[in-house]
């Protein structure tokens, strides 16, 4: 297969999965609406993504899929983690204090990175899309093709991430509202309940 198809192939696997509502994207929402640190935030997905998938087309797809004990203690850390975001976001939507000026108060540089690290690399979703599937698929090209594929599925997390940084504040007529931002709260709480239970799930289940 010519190294274009390859690319083409990978970029549209990468956009797939990445698109799907997750933690990070609920967060790089959050912050794009705020213009808090955009660039920043969207450059550690992207490049997180990017290595990741770099890792798994390499080979350590093969690895992680055969270590229960790594996506155990990722499932866990990331159970707890997204369990008290959702926390923090059901505090935000209820307490009336955080809504009064219309615009909730931006975190710093430093928390930024912390929570948007922490929303990378301990959700376990990431490591089985990322590093195990682009990886096991990339194995179906050779040489250029197999590199071309990666690369195609990291442009896609780079245009994503982006695209949803930026084009987010095309929506801040909308927010100009504290009921909005009760609103997306109350969204980003559920997401990260239902994402940090399914997590507990396959703990239990194995």
């Amino acid at each position: 297969m010519p190294p274009i198809s390859a690319a083409l192939s990978g970029f549209f696997l990468g956009a797939s999965l990445i698109i799907a509502i997750g933690a990070q994207n609920a967060f790089i929402l959050r912050q794009g609406l705020l213009r808090s640190h955009v660039f920043v935030l969207c450059l550690i997905c992207a490049l997180s993504d990017a290595v990741l998938i770099a890792a798994g087309v390499a080979g350590l797809g093969t690895l992680v899929s055969r270590s229960p004990i790594l996506l155990s203690v990722a499932s866990l850390g990331g159970m707890l983690f997204l369990g008290a975001y959702a926390v923090l976001a059901f505090r935000r939507a209820l307490h009336p204090g955080a809504l009064q000026t219309g615009t909730p108060k931006a975190v710093g540089l430093k928390a930024a990175v912390a929570t948007c690290l922490a929303f990378t690399f301990l959700n376990p979703h990431v490591y089985l899309d990322t590093v195990v599937l682009v990886g096991s698929l990339s194995a179906g090209y050779e040489g250029v093709g197999r590199l071309a594929f990666g690369a195609g599925a990291a442009l896609a997390s780079f245009i994503w991430f982006f695209g949803l940084g930026y084009g987010a504040r095309l929506l801040q007529p909308v927010f100009a509202k504290p009921a909005a931002w009760r609103v997306l709260d109350v969204f980003i709480g559920i997401v990260m309940a239902l994402l940090a239970t399914s997590l507990g799930a396959r703990l239990v289940t194995g």
